[in-house]
């Protein structure tokens, strides 16, 4: 279980009035900021998010209740907590570099260090070369990464961002959204959680982990609930769009209890399930199992196959249990037997065998899948190796790490699905569909 870094315990703000009467902003409530989570707080215009922020922050002490940060109350505590505003609120006099600079000379820092930090930073969010430049001279995009630097480089433990993207033109807000869960994901910063507040649906469902909705009059938790959406997340699809109109609901219907949540967002079984693992076989290989099953009635018993063939038993499972990933076979008592996707892949040629491969491995192979996702959803349609390094890493020995992505490069070229640059070790969007080359005999272009 995750461990909560900032703990909020039946907190209210209300401010009194003459009569006797109190404005009552946020009700009682209890909330938990924990470690590894993305979390967006929405609600209504009025129903407190900036408000609770504050209190979460210690900008703001709360009426009554109590913030604890790392049960510390967090009026004592030290808390390293950073944020990111709406309006960019940078210093107009200052440059680039002076404005991220700020911060870690509020904190004392010596020269040494600030300068470290900083050009570490500047390089990691897309500012190198503009260290220089006065907020005038840039738009409101590269304004805002300045604010995003100036918040991490003091290296957050939370990073707080109160609708950071609102200000921005479509286009520009996705590429940074982007960029920033990138960094979370690949862990180049150090932040151990996130607290977003937004007032866009599809934003909190692109990025968080776990979503709050208040509602108002006072401000209240009406829902609180995870997302079991593996990123990177499509918008058009229908877990996605089940999960937008549920939040459209509660938000829509003040009054009403809040409906149930869909199956998608109760978890989904394909989001939730591990990386399969990738057998280390050529799709030639493939291709090769599925002909002699066919020419033999679409049955074949193993070890006589591989006695047959004169293979080793365990030079064979590989290749079989590609095939049975893909769908193309299934095994039962011993026996590899045929299906009838894998019946047409055998009787297909070369080009029509390069599209069944990809529809299958995009179908089936979580990583394949999120790979392709991964490139579609960057704007310049590139991802480091490294992100998908760090993700399999949590599942598989370090070894085994790198022959699964080296199966997935293979995989994924043959279909033409993506692209590799061994250079800079990432994935790309391949320029084109080509048109299919003859195969060398272990399945290669």
């Amino acid at each position: 279980m995750n461990t909560a870094i900032i703990r909020a315990e039946k907190v209210e703000k209300y401010y009194a009035q003459p009569s006797e009467n109190r404005i009552q902003v946020i009700a009682p409530t209890d909330l938990e900021i924990v470690d590894g989570q993305i979390v967006a707080l929405l609600g209504p215009s009025g129903s407190g998010k900036s408000t609770l922020l504050r209190m979460l922050t210690g900008l703001s002490a709360p009426s009554a209740g109590q913030v604890y940060w790392h049960e510390k109350p967090v009026e004592t505590a030290d808390v390293n907590v950073s944020i990111v505003f709406q309006s960019f609120a940078l210093f107009p006099w200052m440059t680039v570099l002076e404005n991220v600079e700020a911060p870690l000379k509020a904190l004392g820092m010596e020269e040494g260090e600030r300068k470290r930090r900083i050009t570490k930073i500047l390089d990691t969010v897309g500012l190198d070369g503009f260290q220089a430049a006065y907020p005038k001279e840039l738009s409101g995009g590269m304004r805002q990464r300045v604010g995003f630097a100036r918040a991490l480089v003091v290296e957050p433990e939370v990073l707080f961002m109160d609708e950071p993207f609102s200000a921005l033109d479509v286009l520009t807000a996705d590429n940074l959204r982007s960029e920033l869960l990138e960094l979370w994901q690949k862990k180049t910063i150090p932040t151990k959680a996130i607290f977003l507040v937004t007032h866009n649906i599809e934003e909190a469902v692109l990025l968080a982990d776990r979503i709050i909705v208040l509602g108002r009059n006072p401000g209240r938790i009406r829902t609180d609930f995870c997302v079991h959406l593996a990123h990177p997340r499509d918008r058009k699809a229908a877990p996605f769009s089940q999960l937008v109109d549920y939040i459209y609901k509660v938000l829509t219907q003040p009054e009403a209890q809040p409906p149930e949540l869909p199956q998608t967002v109760q978890g989904d079984g394909r989001s939730q399930r591990k990386y399969q693992m990738l057998p280390h076989a050529r799709p030639g290989g493939v291709a090769g199992l599925l002909e002699l099953l066919r020419d033999h009635g679409g049955r074949y018993d193993m070890y006589r196959l591989a006695d047959d063939l004169l293979f080793e038993i365990d030079h064979l499972l590989p290749i079989v249990d590609a095939a049975q990933l893909l769908g193309f076979l299934h095994v039962t008592d011993g026996a590899a037997m045929i299906t009838p996707s894998g019946t047409d892949y055998a009787d297909a040629k070369i080009g029509r065998r390069r599209d069944l491969f990809r529809e299958a491995a995009a179908d089936r192979v979580l990583l394949l899948d999120q790979i392709v996702r991964a490139i579609e959803a960057k704007s310049d349609h590139t991802v480091s190796e490294d992100l998908f390094h760090d993700l399999l890493d949590e599942q598989f020995t370090e070894e085994e790490t790198i022959l699964q992505l080296e199966t997935a490069v293979s995989w994924g070229r043959y279909a033409q699905l993506f692209d590799f640059d061994g250079s800079r070790r990432c994935f790309i969007r391949p320029e084109k569909r080509l048109s299919p080359a003859p195969l060398n005999a272990e399945g290669a272009a």
